[in-house]
């Protein structure tokens, strides 16, 4: 007997060619992009002297790249998982396609520019978000920042108080810019009789934090930390957290770094232990 399709064969037919499918073949999953293998990469990559990948972020950092290429933004031989200068310059070039300026348009890719450059392309997993802005000490910062500080605080043993916050543009002259955009904190070192107790307990949390001091600069003792992966920092805080995972000091002398040795990790990865 002659089998007649009905309208439901002819829907699954249709559904199957729109994913590229043949009828018969298993469906094939969109890739992945793991949000937290690119932002780590994105604020390591561009200042390592090689082309090493960054320890699990090849694959995601990748994908990126062939949709940057793709838009004729990245050239094919740039399509390699190392997030370095060409794949940020291509990736704020994309940002301006979308009509963001300023802090959202630095090549630090942000959730929403992310997922829009993966549209047909790739699933977003593991998003970082930032949070709202908040108060902390009379300073803003973002709900992010202050529960990293909260935790900090915790594994020290003392409150801190913040002296700078963050998204304060142009509002912090010694700074260089690194508390224009989100995760800069500066942080009173008045009450803290073990500075260096304090400064790894802010690195074990996902800071690049380092105890300053007048001799390096014009300004009072104090600590200053850098939330890694927070994807509202300035370009100027990002190079401060590229010189923190090259082992240096974040200042414009790129010295070595005088700090506690701990393991260089995000606040997402504290978190999962």
């Amino acid at each position: 007997m002659r089998k007649v399709a009905t309208a439901a064969t002819f829907t699954a037919l249709a559904g199957a060619a729109l994913m590229g499918v043949t009828a018969g073949q298993p469906a094939v999953a969109a890739p992945t992009v793991d949000m937290e293998a690119v932002i780590k990469a994105a604020m390591w990559d561009p200042y390592k002297a090689d082309q090493a990948i960054t320890p699990g972020s090849g694959p995601s950092v990748k994908v990126v790249e062939e949709a940057l290429a793709a838009k004729n933004l990245l050239d094919k031989k740039q399509v390699d998982g190392h997030f370095g200068t060409s794949t940020v310059k291509a990736y704020e070039k994309y940002q301006k396609s979308l009509g963001h300026s300023g802090l959202a348009a630095t090549g630090l890719p942000g959730k929403g520019s992310l997922t829009e450059l993966g549209k047909g392309r790739y699933t977003v997993t593991a998003p970082i978000s930032v949070g709202s802005k908040t108060s902390l000490d009379g300073k803003t910062v973002n709900k992010r920042t202050a529960d990293m500080i909260a935790a900090a605080e915790k594994k020290a043993g003392v409150k801190f108080t913040v002296t700078q916050g963050s998204y304060n543009a142009g509002g912090v002259g010694a700074s260089g810019g690194t508390h224009d955009g989100g995760g800069a904190v500066d942080i009173s070192v008045n009450n803290i009789s073990n500075k260096t107790a304090a400064v790894k307990a802010l690195r074990e949390v996902g800071f690049a934090a380092w105890h300053r001091t007048p001799s390096q600069g014009d300004w009072a003792e104090h600590i200053h930390g850098i939330a890694i992966s927070d994807t509202d920092m300035s370009p100027q805080a990002q190079a401060q957290a590229g010189d923190y995972f090259k082992g240096r000091n974040g200042l414009a002398n790129h010295a070595k770094d005088d700090g506690p040795q701990v393991k260089k990790v995000t606040w997402e990865e504290f978190k999962r232990g």
